[in-house]
């Protein structure tokens, strides 16, 4: 069986907590990152047998991630899990695989799917590295990816402060907590797009 670390990347403590320590209970050896730019940092220092990381994270998301991982000579070939409660329409999936994606695995996490799709890869071992996306097609994808999530957040926002107006006082708070981390998640997305749109915008002067 190959040896070395899985690398997790889980911006939300409790989910990362519980996957480390399942992925532990087995008896693996699990390293994790908060987001993707301190995911990036251990990349260079480790090479993991295998990537797990969330999409929607500040600072850099699962997207940018793996599509960084797969242009790299040195680490292209690490197998990747993606999880997600916020990117599973087809579509989202299918850019998932054409950035080189071995698994799809949506929130909640099914554990028995989840360590078992671990020990199918892990297994495997690496395999020829997929041709990584041009900086242009990856670009597009991602912002295509993105205003769908913000369209679909916005929605999610509207209705949950629709519902908020027409709640008793004790039941408020959770639908509160709820319209905190959506508006976290909105203006995450938003930041994301903005930094996509300068970069398409260079690429086009470019050619």
């Amino acid at each position: 069986m190959n040896t070395g670390p899985i690398l997790l990347v889980e911006d939300i403590p409790n989910i990362l907590d519980f996957l480390a320590m399942t992925l532990r209970l087995k008896n693996y050896e699990v390293i994790t990152a908060r987001n993707g730019q301190e995911a990036w940092e251990i990349l260079q220092q480790v090479r993991p047998i295998l990537l797990i990381t969330d999409i929607l994270m500040p600072k850099m998301d699962g997207f940018a991630l793996v599509y960084r991982l797969r242009r790299d000579p040195h680490r292209r070939d690490i197998p990747v899990i993606f999880l997600s409660a916020t990117y599973i329409a087809p579509e989202d999936q299918t850019f998932a695989m054409r950035l080189g994606a071995s698994r799809f695995i949506e929130k909640p996490v099914d554990i028995e799917e989840f360590l078992l799709t671990v020990a199918e890869l892990i297994q495997q071992g690496p395999l020829p590295p997929p041709e990584p996306l041009g900086e242009r097609a990856f670009y597009e994808g991602y912002q295509q990816r993105l205003q769908n999530k913000l369209r679909q957040k916005m929605q999610q926002i509207a209705r949950t402060e629709r519902i908020l107006a027409g709640l008793p006082a004790e039941q408020k708070p959770a639908f509160e907590e709820l319209l905190r981390q959506s508006l976290a998640d909105r203006a995450e997305i938003e930041a994301e797009l903005q930094e996509v749109a300068k970069i398409l915008e260079q690429l086009s002067q470019h050619l």
